[in-house]
């Protein structure tokens, strides 16, 4: 892969823009753009796909809506659906390309076939489509930047990675999910120095953005998320009283050392078999790492859990991260339980 040093042409000067993809397959009497008033059906969509890949966690309406309703998402080129004769929409997919770009231009591939019409075909005519639009969408930057097309797959969605591998996606990083126990003991951490954890509140969300965008910039892939981006990140699911910044002292007052950031959708709880939340964040600028920061952060949101009586917190975690995350996390009493990979083709 390209290293972020590289002096590279603007990716327009590197790619080719190919001709737009014209979709075909006998199930499929329309292929036509996503609207706002298409939610509903992308959510049943993402829903009967979800249950099946990965049934702890599903989709919201709301991430649906945030999804399509972003205003860097433009759905009349970006997006793509197939109806049957009927009209019912039986697959739904989106190439998004998130705004901030650092050291990566990337085109996430989003969406999916419904279970019932999976395994037809279908799903490999809507790949050749995000192709060429993700193409396009690379081959229109003037960004001195390596550009990626990503794409996820569930260890339970062996079919999806397939599809991946078959469109020129190659396996390049391990996700795994991880779990605590919350009825095991929950170690009290404090940080040394002279730093304090408090509640997530509004009026710290503008120094929580920064931070988190900067203690993630070491991370595979990571870039920084838009001022919209988190906007919505910290809507919906988000629980403020399960969050936590670290609020380290400076020559100018407190500074914001480190995050947790916790989302909770009590709609998961039933195919996932317990209560509990999910760790959406974790990270410590780099100026204030080797504090134990993280793991106190980190052990307030277990306790937090574990005060209202919920049973476990999950999360995810790069299995190559540089930081150490892994094993921090296993310290803390968490364990794998499945595994994710992501799939890049790089430009």
């Amino acid at each position: 892969m390209h290293q972020n040093d590289e002096i590279l042409l603007p990716l327009r000067e590197r790619l080719t823009a190919p001709p737009d993809y014209s979709p075909r397959h006998p199930l499929v009497a329309r292929w036509r753009p996503a609207s706002v008033d298409d939610i509903d059906a992308v959510w049943e969509i993402a829903k009967a796909t979800d249950a099946v890949e990965h049934p702890n966690y599903i989709a919201t309406r709301e991430e649906v809506a945030e999804e399509l309703g972003y205003s860097f998402v433009d759905l009349e080129r970006d997006s793509l659906l197939a109806e049957t004769a009927d009209g019912r929409v039986i697959a739904a997919v989106l190439v998004v390309e998130p705004p901030r770009k650092e050291t990566l231009v990337r085109e996430f591939l989003r969406g999916g076939v419904h279970p019932d019409f999976a395994g037809r075909g279908i799903g490999r005519e809507l790949l050749a489509w995000q192709l060429a639009r993700a193409e396009q969408k690379l081959a229109a930057s003037d960004e001195q930047l390596p550009g990626w097309i990503v794409g996820y797959a569930d260890e339970r969605a062996p079919r999806r990675e397939r599809l991946l591998r078959a469109g020129g996606l190659e396996p390049v990083r391990y996700f795994l999910a991880l779990e605590r126990d919350l009825s095991e003991p929950i170690p009290a951490v404090i940080p040394s120095g002279e730093v304090r954890i408090v509640p997530f509140a509004p009026e710290l969300s503008e120094a929580a953005h920064r931070a988190r965008d900067e203690a993630f910039g070491d991370h595979w892939g990571s870039q920084p998320m838009s001022d919209e981006q988190w906007k919505a990140f910290i809507g919906g699911s988000f629980r403020a009283d399960l969050s936590f910044v670290a609020l380290a002292a400076g020559t100018d007052g407190d500074e914001v050392a480190g995050v947790v950031l916790s989302q909770v959708n009590e709609e998961d709880w039933t195919a996932q078999g317990f209560t509990g939340a999910y760790v959406a964040a974790l990270g410590t600028t780099r100026a204030h790492r080797g504090r134990r920061i993280a793991p106190a952060l980190l052990s307030a949101t277990l306790q937090a859990c574990a005060d209202r009586g919920w049973e476990r917190v999950t999360l995810d975690v790069d299995a190559e991260n540089p930081t150490g995350a892994l094993g921090l996390y296993t310290r803390l009493g968490f364990a794998t339980t499945t595994r994710e990979t992501g799939l890049v083709r790089v430009y």
